[in-house]
């Protein structure tokens, strides 16, 4: 589990199909720390760690099954060297939340149909897959490409949010762009909420 506070801006050093797709991450988080078999949130992606090394910095390996790819903006346009992502290591006990509850279990992508300026802030417009809308609500969660976010405002399929300049500063936020895909992972609440009443109008 994660929090959507983001820790670590990596960077993708290399990637290389071996069945499944494998991807070297460089981390500021120190790699004699990192377990094999730990769980990392990528871009909002709950990986494995199956591999460590420091040369010539901290990095660790993943390997990303077609299935996560299908759902992620992996498969949209890739994870290449150079590319930056957001980070973040698995919720332990005592850990403060202050975020939300975060799988990374991705639900779909969703698009930035927008980006304005409010002072220093930026609020974003995204547009979320039609079979995922119905779980977003103003003043709930989300988590965007491993951020937790809060909904400003929904309107069909679209809604917002407001970026402040430190999310920016300390994630992958501070680079967007209108048309970029994003990974969205729904808050659980909402899943388990949508699920209920789906049981009780049985």
């Amino acid at each position: 589990m994660f929090t959507g506070i983001v820790t670590d801006i990596g960077e993708i050093l290399a990637v290389e199909q071996k069945g499944d797709l494998r991807a070297r991450i460089a981390t500021d988080y120190p790699a004699e720390g990192i377990d094999i078999g730990a769980s990392i949130s990528c871009e909002g992606v709950c990986l494995t760690v199956i591999a460590t090394g420091t040369d010539p910095k901290d990095w660790f390996d993943v390997d990303i099954s077609a299935e996560t790819i299908s759902k992620t903006n992996i498969g949209h346009h890739g994870w290449v060297p150079g590319r930056p992502i957001n980070l973040e290591r698995a919720l332990k006990v005592g850990d403060e939340l202050g975020g939300h509850i975060v799988s990374g279990h991705v639900d779909g992508v969703a698009e930035i149909v927008a980006m304005r300026d409010e002072g220093d802030s930026t609020r974003f417009t995204f547009r979320a897959p039609e079979a995922l809308a119905g779980f977003i609500a103003p003043k709930g969660s989300v988590a965007l490409n491993g951020t937790s976010l809060t909904v400003n405002e929904v309107n069909g399929a679209e809604f917002g949010v407001n970026i402040i300049p430190h999310t920016k500063e300390v994630t992958t936020w501070g680079r967007a762009r209108v048309g970029d895909k994003v990974n969205l992972e729904i808050d659980t609440l909402a899943r388990y909420v949508a699920r209920l009443q789906d049981w009780a109008a049985r």
